[in-house]
């Protein structure tokens, strides 16, 4: 496959994203068994599911990447959600007083 015809989505996400989801499909999608792959819970493994769905979602919305790369943060649990609320709500402030 050639390099520019491979999804935005799949070459936004971290390589530790892709080898996740590499796995989930070589065990056919069951989370029972990638927990066991990982060692970790049942939960465990359907929260990091359920992050990567939302950051495949949040890079098919047609939003600024500055906003985009924030909410990110806070899908990825680096953020609070709090405090990428105010960046973003201060970010789109100040863009609008530019304008």
């Amino acid at each position: 496959m050639d390099i520019d015809k491979i999804p935005p989505w799949l070459l936004a996400l971290e390589p530790e994203d892709v080898t996740f989801l590499k796995n989930f499909v070589l065990k056919s999608g069951s989370l029972k068994e990638i927990a066991k792959l990982y060692q970790v819970s049942y939960p465990t493994v359907r929260l990091r599911l359920d992050k990567l769905i939302q950051k495949i979602q949040l890079h098919d919305r047609a939003e600024e990447p500055f906003t985009a790369f924030i909410k990110e943060l806070a899908v990825d649990s680096r953020l609070d959600l709090e405090t990428a609320r105010l960046i973003i709500d201060k970010y789109r402030a100040e863009k609008e007083d530019a304008t």
